[in-house]
C-alpha cells in the first residue's frame, strides 16, 4: 500500500490534480474495504470462538455438577455411616441399661422374697420326683398334679410379716374434767 502511495505520489508530481484526488480516493476506498473484510473475518471467527467458548463452558458445567454429586454422594455415606455407628452405640448402651435394670428388679424381688421362675421349676420337679417316691411306696399323693403345683407356688412363696397395726388414739372430749 505504501508502494503504491509513493508511485502515485511519483506520478502524481507529472499528473495534474485530478489524478491525486483519483488516487486518494482508491486508496481510501482500499483501506475501507480492508476494514470491512477484517470485520467480517472476525464476525466469522468470532462467531466459532464464541460457540468454542460456549461448549467449553457447558463442559466444565457438568464436570462440576459430576464434582459436586460426587462430593454429595460422599457426603451421604459418611453421614449413614456415622448415623449407623450412633445408633449401634445407643443399642448397646439400652442394652445395658436395660440388663442393669432387670438385675435391680431380680435383686429386689428376691429380697422380698418373691422366687424366680427357675425357683418354681425347681420346686415343681422335686415335688413331682416326692409324688413318684410316694407312690412307689404305695401311698396316695394328697392332690393332683395340678394341684401340687398351685401347691408348690404357694409354698415358695414366704409368708409376708405384717407389721402390727397401730392402735388409733383416742379421741379427746370436748369437756375438760374438773
Amino acid at each position: 500500500m505504501v508502494k503504491k502511495l509513493n508511485k502515485m505520489a511519483s506520478k502524481a508530481k507529472a499528473a495534474p490534480a485530478n489524478q491525486i484526488a483519483s488516487a486518494v480516493k482508491d486508496s481510501a476506498e482500499t483501506i475501507l474495504r480492508a476494514g470491512q473484510g477484517a470485520f467480517a473475518k472476525v464476525q466469522t471467527e468470532g462467531q466459532k470462538v464464541l460457540e468454542t467458548l460456549v461448549r467449553e463452558g457447558m463442559a466444565m458445567q457438568k464436570k462440576g455438577q459430576r464434582a459436586a454429586e460426587d462430593k454429595v454422594t460422599e457426603m451421604t455415606t459418611k453421614m449413614n455411616r456415622v448415623a449407623s455407628d450412633i445408633t449401634s452405640q445407643a443399642n448397646t448402651t439400652w442394652d445395658k441399661l436395660e440388663t442393669v435394670f432387670e438385675d435391680r428388679v431380680a435383686r429386689a424381688l428376691n429380697k422380698l422374697g418373691v422366687p424366680t421362675n427357675r425357683d418354681i421349676e425347681l420346686l415343681t420337679k422335686r415335688v413331682e420326683q416326692l409324688t413318684a417316691q410316694l407312690a412307689k411306696m404305695g401311698g396316695k399323693p394328697a392332690a393332683s398334679k395340678p394341684a401340687a403345683k398351685a401347691a408348690a407356688k404357694a409354698a415358695a412363696k414366704p409368708a409376708a410379716k405384717k407389721a402390727p397395726a397401730k392402735k388409733p388414739a383416742a379421741k379427746k372430749s370436748g369437756a375438760k374434767a374438773a
